[in-house]
């Protein structure tokens, strides 16, 4: 019975791993879950198939999970994302940092747009030397009401997403938003596009780093932790 059990819960393991890029990695400090931000945040809209995408509505339950979990003594957030839905992602980047377990994440090839909260989220925060990040101020594809009110709804969350970065990081209101709108940065857009050192030295990410970096500073969260309680 015991070995059907273990059995069962490896090929549930596997599953995960495969459908949301998810794994538990199980040591002598502790137990870390590791969760990957790919491709485009998937919100309300489902996204074409021949798009990489990560759906809010797998997250966010798992989220919830790992909060509640005995088994579990902290996430490891990976990230290479284009961005995506702005409710989804702030709504992920919202349950992650009102998680009481450590947190730590790490942006890879990008943490572009909506992925800015996400990478801000946690408790602490790295980035590779080749990966970027994308400040622009808040836009949408297809039919908008051309209307006073509409231009009033993204400036609102504009403001909400400058709020949530800069309690979340040690980057200064003014010079995120005038990342956000800074023109000649980029080709066709307004903002600005930040390389690995950069982002550490504006204060938007902790400290440059790599795998091995990351989940050094979660263990030691972990450790200190468990000497707290």
């Amino acid at each position: 019975m015991q070995e059907n059990n273990n059995a069962e819960m490896k090929k549930q393991e596997q599953e995960q791993v495969i459908e949301l890029g998810s794994d538990i990695t199980k040591g002598k400090s502790g137990n870390i879950y590791t969760l990957t931000i790919i491709g485009q945040v998937e919100g309300h809209q489902v996204a074409p198939e021949n798009v990489k995408t990560t759906k809010y509505e797998h997250v966010l339950p798992l989220l919830a999970g790992i909060e509640e979990s005995d088994d579990i003594d902290g996430l490891l957030l990976l990230l290479n994302t284009v961005g995506g839905d702005i409710e989804a992602g702030l709504a992920i980047a919202q349950m992650i940092a009102g998680m009481r377990k450590p947190t730590v994440s790490l942006v890879l090839g990008g943490g572009h747009s909506i992925g800015i909260p996400l990478a801000v989220c946690t408790k602490k925060s790295f980035i590779t030397p080749t990966a970027s990040m994308t400040v622009h101020p808040v836009r949408m594809t297809g039919l908008v009401v051309g209307a006073p009110q509409t231009f009033r709804y993204f400036q609102r969350i504009q403001e909400q997403i400058a709020d949530f970065v800069t309690a979340n990081s040690r980057i200064s209101r003014e010079d995120f938003e005038n990342y956000m709108m800074a023109t000649g940065k980029m080709a066709t857009d307004v903002g600005t596009i930040l390389y690995g050192k950069e982002t550490v030295s504006c204060g938007l990410i902790d400290r440059l780093g790599g795998i091995s970096d990351a989940l050094s500073a979660l263990h030691k969260m972990i450790e200190k932790g468990k000497k707290g309680r």
